[in-house]
């Protein structure tokens, strides 16, 4: 991976950081010279990723948490502020998909993916908010939304795609909030991504989600910088 140091003396920190999307946006950080921290809910995979970059000589640690226990949460910003002292970019990663049909949905579906991927990420941005304000001017949050509910939809992905679309009104809210303290906040919008998340899919999984981008219109996922099985954020 070619660097150019962009990132030297900041601090990052990005929920769901051991597998997937979010394990790329640690390597790519790191190896800008960001001191990066992993939150995730999976311990061995959060502690293998940051066993893996640390033997790369990145400043990668894990800490173990929940996006949807906010003690958990403000645990893992204090530990952030007693390591670094500071937070200069978070990245609100985490997110679930699991298919269900409206039909078929329960109440407790529903709410599973709202408490992780739109509360979760609420949750997040509450608990490190001083972080990033003491960091501030200049502080960074970036939220990983999803084509499939701002853009486009697919069968089974109602609920997920409520959340997604729900983190683009979070987000226009947000930055008008955080404004007057210099913190940006914007979202990036994924279509299928190769990495872990989609692994057990198997038929369910579209061919295409509707993206104009070429790569999708041709029944293709794009690729992560850490390569993987097919997934969605």
């Amino acid at each position: 991976m070619r660097t150019y140091n962009r990132l030297k003396d900041k601090v990052a920190a990005v929920t769901g950081g051991a597998k997937g999307i979010g394990r790329a946006i640690v390597d790519v950080f790191s190896a800008e010279g960001a001191q990066t921290f992993i939150l995730d809910f999976d311990l061995a995979a959060g502690q293998k990723t940051a066993e893996q970059l640390q033997n790369l000589g990145r400043k990668v640690s894990f800490i173990h948490c929940d996006v949807t226990n906010f003690d958990s949460l403000k645990k893992a910003a204090e530990e952030v502020e007693r390591t670094a002292g500071r937070l200069d970019i978070l990245c609100c990663n985490a997110g679930i998909y699991p298919s269900a049909k409206l039909e078929e949905m329960s109440e407790a579906d529903w709410d599973k993916v709202h408490n992780v991927n739109l509360k979760g990420m609420f949750l997040t941005i509450k608990a490190f908010l001083p972080l990033l304000k003491k960091a501030a001017p200049g502080s960074k949050i970036v939220l990983t939304s999803s084509i499939t509910g701002p853009i486009t939809g697919y069968p089974g992905w109602t609920h997920y795609g409520a959340t997604k679309a729900g983190m683009l009104g979070f987000m226009r809210s947000a930055a008008l909030e955080l404004a007057p303290y210099s913190i940006n906040i914007n979202a990036v919008l994924p279509g299928n991504i190769l990495t872990e998340g989609l692994e057990g899919a198997g038929e369910e999984l579209p061919e295409t989600n509707g993206s104009s981008d070429s790569a999708q219109e041709a029944g293709q996922a794009g690729r992560s910088s850490v390569g993987g099985s097919l997934s969605r954020q």
